[in-house]
Formats: C-alpha cells, structure tokens, sequence
C-alpha cells in the first residue's frame, strides 16, 4: 500500500538501519526507568529564566533578536507535559516545584504582545506552537489532577483563551494551521501536515474537558489532512499532495505518523495506514538522523530539516500505541533502539546545534519512551 513494506510482515523492520548502531543502555523495564531519572534530572538543569520557569526551544527563527515568545511558551510547555506525565511524578517533589512555576508562566504568557491573537496577521509567526502547546500542556494538567495549589482558575482561564486563539488563527477556506503562511490572516493558504496534528490534537483534549470547540474547525482541518496524503503514503509538507522529491516518503516520515494517529482519532485513517507509516519511520530513519543536529534547515535532496528529528520519534510512539495491542511491544522496541542510539552522554537529546534546545529534545525523548503506559488523547466524535 505505502510502496515500503507490506503491512503486518516486518519482524526485524530496523535491522538495516541499526547495523553498528547500538543502544547506550540497558531497555528492560529498568533500564528505561533508569534512564528516565536521567532525563528528568537534566531537564531540571535547564529550566531557565529570571523566576527559573522556562524551557525555550531555540531555532534560527527570531523576533527584533530574539527568541520569539511563541516559543518560549511551546517549548516550556511540551516540557511541563513530560514531566508531568512521566511515571512519579506524584511523589516527586523537585518536578513539582519546577512544573509550579512554568504553569504559571504558561498561564501568564497569553498576556505577552507577541502572542496577541487580535494582532495576529499571519506571514511567518510561531506564536501558534505556543497556542497548540499551551492548550494541550493545561490541559494535560487538568485531566491529571496536577494543577498546582492555587492555581486552578488561572489554569481554567488560560486554557480557554489559548483554545480561542488557536481556533481564531485557523486558515480561512482551506483549513488547518501553518506557522508559514502568506501574510494577511485573512488569506488561504497551504495547510502544515507538521503542525495541524498536534494543534487538532490539543482541540480534541480540550473538548473532553469541556471546552469550546467548534466542529466545523475540526472539520476543515481533518478535510485539510486528508488532502495531503499521496498515493505512496506519503504526506505533502504543506498543501495537497503532489508528486515533487522534497514530498517523498524519507522526509515526510514525522508528518506521516503525526497525521495518521490524528485521523485515526478522527475516525479517518486505519490501523494499515498508521503501520504504514511507523514502518516508513523505521526503514528511512537515517535520512531524519543525517540531518540531526545540523546547520541549515531543509536541505536536499529530501528537505528534511533538523527539527523534524524528535518530533518524529514521538509521532511514531503514538501511532504505535494505536496499532493493535500484539504489535506494539516490537514496534515501540525498534523507535526506543534508534532514538537511544544518539542519547547524548549525560542522559539528554538534542536534535539542533543550539544547548538550550535539549530541553525540548530530552522532553520528546521521554514522551516516546513513555508512550506505551500514556493516557491517550480522545477520539473526536463528530456526533457532540
């Protein structure tokens, strides 16, 4: 079907790839508790800021010099995310404290002017990755039962406004979202199967909690999705599927697994083509890792850009976990063996050149090797 392999038939999907790669730890259950310890620990070294409440993701990207606040928001919060769903965490006082005090930057970062919805004007503008993050992270902690003291209205009203921008700066006519869009708010545009996952994803939480979310959104966006997928299974980089090298199936792996699991919840996709994708994942891994931690963002001959390199391995976590219940265990070994075969020596990731970024890195890490035992986003019932 995705022109890789036949759904169903790969016993050792990775061994090309992982000749001579070998993994830096033991993957037993206790090795990956151990290396769990690891992780956190260096996440709680590189929590920064004034009030020490931040995880920033770093790229080349920025606004007047800096790091634009989009992505201190996003970055901190995909964080929060991991160490508040990583096992422990109700016992673990020293994650608490740090988590404390990046909700309450997540929650009062809505009020900074670059993340303003009502001056949103499209063009290129990341403020959206922190709408998605901020929304999905609150949520998170809602669902959980991990709202710190004192700040529960805080987090309630936050989470509704991030929920409101997200909607607000969908893409007119076409649907979906895309950090790189013609400027103009008002304009269509080519909808990013990078980016349009993870913000439907973040609605679907949002809903389950009983937020306002308007269905034809969700619509529009799933509609946006659909019209991305090729025929060899590969999903476009932005807009519809075409037939162009820089679509091809090695740079879209990410994408592919991050779009298969949303429609899947959606009622749209199947087991066949989630598998599809996470054998895809496996096979053309090398093509994500020759770019890891590179210089430069998408280069040829596949556009793969260094920042697609974790966020795949986190997709293809999730659409693993959706694949039926005997498949999982094999699949989830094989993404586990290729992502610690890069673990850096202190027990972090990092897919860019940039320090800070291990936090974002080392945070995407442990929501892969956690996934199996992760509460699962809803499924989205068009019928509510």
């Amino acid at each position: 079907m995705f022109g890789i392999v036949q759904p169903g038939t790969v016993k050792e999907p990775a061994a090309a790839v992982l000749e001579g790669a070998k993994p830096a730890v033991d993957l037993s259950s206790s090795g990956l508790a151990k290396a769990r310890e690891l992780a956190i620990a260096a996440l709680l070294k590189l929590q920064e800021g004034e009030n020490k409440d931040q995880w920033p993701y770093e790229g080349v990207y920025r606004v007047g010099g800096k790091i634009p606040f989009g992505y201190r928001v996003g970055g901190t919060a995909i964080v929060v995310e991991a160490l508040v769903t990583c096992p422990g965490y109700a016992a673990d006082k020293s994650r608490q404290e740090a988590v404390s005090r990046s909700v309450k930057f997540i929650c009062e970062g809505r009020n900074d002017k670059e993340m303003s919805e009502k001056d949103y004007d499209a063009g290129y503008d990341v403020r959206g990755w922190g709408y998605i993050h901020g929304l999905r992270t609150l949520c998170i902690v809602k669902r959980d039962g991990a709202v710190p003291e004192g700040m529960a209205s805080a987090v309630d009203e936050a989470a509704a406004w991030y929920c409101d921008a997200l909607q607000k700066i969908e893409i007119p006519e076409s649907g979906g979202w895309n950090y790189a869009r013609p400027p103009g708010r008002t304009k269509a545009a080519p909808v990013s199967p990078f980016m349009t996952p993870s913000a439907l994803e973040a609605l679907f939480l949002a809903k389950s909690l009983g937020m306002s979310v308007d269905p034809a959104v969700v619509t529009r966006a799933l509609d946006a999705l659909e019209r991305s997928r090729g025929r060899a299974g590969a999903v476009a980089y932005s807009g519809a599927a075409r037939e162009a090298k820089s679509d091809a199936v090695p740079g879209a792996v990410g994408r592919m697994c991050a779009t298969e699991s949303v429609l899947l919840l959606a009622e749209r996709g199947g087991a066949d083509r989630a598998r599809g994708a996470v054998d895809a994942f496996i096979v053309h891994w090398k093509w994500l890792d020759q770019r890891r931690a590179k210089t430069g963002t998408h280069v040829a001959p596949y556009m793969i850009a260094p920042y697609y390199f974790m966020f795949a391995h986190r997709a293809a976590a999730e659409a693993t976990a959706m694949l039926p219940a005997n498949e999982r265990e094999e699949y989830q070994k094989r993404i586990n063996e290729l992502m610690f075969s890069v673990r850096s020596e202190d027990g972090s990731w990092n897919d860019r050149h940039f320090p800070r970024s291990a936090g974002y890195g080392t945070a995407m890490a442990l929501l892969t090797m956690t996934m199996p035992e992760a509460k699962s986003v809803p499924k989205w019932e068009t019928s509510k």
